[in-house]
Parts: structure tokens; sequence; C-alpha cells
């Protein structure tokens, strides 16, 4: 009997067996609450060393939108603006989520290639803003997504090169990491490289697409945000009453670079289909920077493709977007591939 491959999304593959044995562990005797407990405590601190920053301050949240809206929410007045490219995720799919915490803030659109932000689109951007005039938003975030919505990454040149345009407008910038972990994967970084190093005041720190459970983060390293951050995490309801599940979670994963080696497992499978896929023809939209894929197909190839059992959605007539995860094996892609032939041989 044919199996179903799971292509839709990395959150929609299970937990980690580290992260879920680390769950089981936290739900061995008692601990204060909303954040008094010590995995919390030992969470702060592997922040800092994972980050290498002295002073960074981690927030778990539920959810990869929380985290966007209340870092950008505290990044930002109400009269503000966010600028981000017209594909991120905090524009498309979050339901104006960022407008709704920062008080009003609107979501400026910013151009580039790859959906990633030009530099040269920033920099016009931002001219183009009659500075103090209270009749127009004033730029206040940029925020970046790496890697993109697309699949492509930020280089760490970049994104020090696009926060140092923001900041000389007096612009701060917020990195929405959804998937830093494949990011970080793909450029073989250190984590502070692409994330305050760069410039980077706020991260919001993916782990339920990459093996956790119930979990994403805010990291602060600035401790004017972070104080904030106290305040809004716990007046927008983001703050779990047993957030030692939460923190242990991020413990586990940040543990002897599981998290990086998740991130790899998923990018070297997308590449090891990339490559398939290519040798079949297919129109790949771009090379697979970190887990994501796009491509072209006719209307009943992508019918036949679900009729054998391939998951995936369906972007726009004849285009696919394939994802995918640490869980995803060389037998999975190899068996992907001869399901493709099938397809594309009618």
């Amino acid at each position: 009997m044919r199996s179903p491959i799971e292509f839709r999304s990395d959150n929609a593959v299970g937990v980690a067996p580290e992260i879920l044995a680390s769950i089981g562990e936290a739900n061995e005797g008692g601990e204060l609450g909303y954040g008094g407990d010590r995995w919390t405590t030992m969470l702060t601190e592997r922040v800092r060393e994972v980050f290498g920053h002295a002073t960074a301050r981690i927030f778990p949240v539920p959810t990869g939108t929380a985290a966007n809206a209340l870092a950008l929410s505290a990044m930002t007045p109400p009269w503000g603006a966010i600028l981000c490219h017209p594909d991120a995720h905090i524009i498309t799919h979050e339901g104006g989520a960022s407008s709704l915490f920062s008080g009003g803030a609107v979501m400026t659109a910013v151009p580039g290639e790859g959906s990633r932000i030009g530099s040269e689109q920033l920099r016009a951007s931002l001219e183009a803003v009659t500075w103090g005039d209270p009749h127009e938003s004033q730029p206040a975030v940029l925020s970046l997504t790496q890697p993109t919505e697309r699949g492509t990454v930020y280089e760490v040149a970049d994104i020090a090169e696009l926060s140092r345009a923001a900041a000389e407008f007096g612009l701060t910038t917020h990195v929405d990491g959804a998937r830093l972990a494949n990011a970080i994967a793909r450029l073989g970084c250190e984590p502070a490289d692409v994330t305050w190093k760069a410039g980077a005041l706020a991260v919001t720190l993916g782990a339920t697409k990459n093996g956790g459970m119930s979990t994403d983060a805010i990291v602060s390293f600035d401790d004017s945000l972070s104080d904030e951050l106290v305040y809004r995490t716990k007046r927008a309801g983001h703050v779990p009453s047993k957030m030692r599940f939460q923190s242990v979670q991020l413990l586990a994963y940040l543990a002897d670079d599981l998290w990086l080696r998740l991130a790899a497992a998923a990018n070297q499978s997308a590449q090891r289909l990339y490559e398939g896929l290519r040798s079949l023809d297919v129109d790949v939209r771009d090379e697979p920077e970190a887990n994501i894929m796009f491509m072209r197909l006719d209307n009943e190839v992508i019918d036949r493709l679900e009729e054998l059992d391939l998951m995936f959605y369906r972007i726009a007539p004849g285009v696919i977007r394939v994802v995918t995860s640490f869980k995803t094996t060389d037998a999975e892609v190899d068996e992907t591939l001869v399901r493709f032939r099938t397809a594309l041989s009618g």
C-alpha cells in the first residue's frame, strides 16, 4: 500500500524525539508558574550562550504570529509604520496581528528580488517619507524574514547593510526567524552573526516548524525592549501559566545544536529533491537555499501527483509549494521522484 508523503509544511509533521522526551521530564514534581520555574531560568542562560549576548532575554509564546506581533508592537508606536517585503508573512498571513498589537501601525511593503528587500529599494522608500509630517505614518521598524517565504536566504552582509540603512533613518530592525535555524545551517555562521551583530534588535525564534511541539519565542537583545516585553506579553495573554513546558522545549531545541542539526537535515532533503526534480526537467523556481521549493507544472500533472498521495500546497494555477522537514528521509525523497516520474509520464 502506498503511503502519503508530507510536503505541505514543516509544521505538519511531528515533534523531535528529544523535545518530546524533555516535556515528559518536566512533568515531574511541582514548579512555579508564569516563568518562575527552573527551566525558564536555564533557558535564559542558554540563549545568552547560544547567541553570545550577555543580556539577551527570551520570551516563549505559543505561536510565531504572537512572537512577531508582540516584538513589533514594542518596536513601533501606533502612528508608526513597519517596513517589510510584500511577500512577508506578517503582511500576508497573520491577519494584521502586528497592526492590532501595536495599536494601529501600518504595514508598508518594500520590494526586492527573491522575496528579499533590496537595499536600493529600502533607501528609496525611506527617502520618500515626509519625515515629521503627522499626516503620514512614520517608519519605525524594518522587519526581515530569514529565510524568506520563497525559501531564499539573506546573507549576513545583506542584513547588516539593510540594518545600517534603516538605522540612518532612525529605524530598528526585527527578524522574523520562523525558520531561522534553516538559514543559519545554510550560511554556516554563528547565530549572533545573522542577528544582533548584523543589527537586529529582536528576533522571532521559530521552533514549531523545526521539531518543536507548541512554542516559538521572542529573543530580545535590548534591555529597554526586554523590559517592555515583560508587560506586553502578559497583557496580551501570552505568558503561559505552565511555562516550564514551553521553556523545556526550547532548552532541548537549543541543546547540542539540535535545532541546527534538524534544520540541516531538512535543507539536505530539499537539495536532494531539487537535484532529482531537475533531472526530470521539472521547472523548479529557484534552487532551494533552505527547505522550501516552488515549481510550475501542468495542472493535470498536479492532479496526478495528488492521486499518488503526495501532499503539498497549490499556490496558484500551475504552481505548487513543497516544504521538506527534519523528518523527511532519503527514501521518501527517492519515492517522491518515482511518483513525479509517473505523474509526468501520464
